[in-house]
């Protein structure tokens, strides 16, 4: 039994070890493979996006793996190129420690450009677009669509439209499963739980 929504995904990466259980991906156990192999294989965009202290290079490609056109490639698709035309320094410009000297808006679209380069088949979204405007949500929402379609997301979501298009809904409660399947399959049951939290919140808008 899961904790909570953001423990799902953190056993995904096996920071909490399961008990009981399995959690299979492509017919393989996670818990027989390193930890190296599993981490790797999987891509997470939280909440408080991540960044470090370094030149915004190193913030997109760490591992120093990709060409200096494939990063300002994928930082036009992610449409921070106006941003990047106004640094003087280019991909050398300094992020300070937490990317204070950023908006919240660019730290998760340089984030989102760190995902896209890596090509993970599995995306986690943990609460990912909850810091940000409902404009700026629908913009990444669009490029992850683009980019990530032959990948599977999790999205773990703060607001409910940021869902309502994907395969499937799990309503999670107390740590349990209580209801699953299509978005438009919920949404005509009057009687579900993914119904009653859309009209709520279409109620305090």
């Amino acid at each position: 039994m899961f904790k909570g929504k953001s423990s799902l995904a953190l056993s995904l990466f096996r920071i909490f070890e399961s008990t009981s259980g399995q959690i299979i991906i492509d017919g393989i156990d996670i818990s027989f493979l390193s930890l190296h192999k599993l981490r790797s294989s999987i891509t997470v965009i939280p909440q408080d996006p991540i960044l470090f202290s370094g030149s915004l290079r190193y913030n997109i490609d760490p591992m120093r793996q990709y060409s200096d056109h494939q990063i300002l490639q994928v930082l036009n698709d992610v449409k921070l190129s106006q941003f990047y035309s106004s640094l003087s320094q280019g991909l050398d410009y300094e992020i300070v420690e937490n990317g204070d000297n950023l908006s919240v808006g660019q730290k998760q679209l340089i984030c989102l450009a760190r995902a896209i380069l890596k090509k993970s088949q599995i995306l986690v979204l943990d609460e990912a677009t909850a810091s940000i405007d409902t404009q700026t949500d629908i913009h990444i929402q669009s490029i992850i669509e683009k980019h990530f379609a032959k990948s599977t997301i999790l999205t773990i979501a703060h607001r409910l439209d940021t869902v309502v298009k994907y395969d499937t809904i799990i309503v999670l409660s107390q740590g349990n499963v209580v209801e699953s399947g299509k978005p438009y399959e919920l949404l005509k049951n009057c009687d579900s739980l993914f119904y009653k939290l859309k009209k709520e919140s279409i109620t305090q808008v």
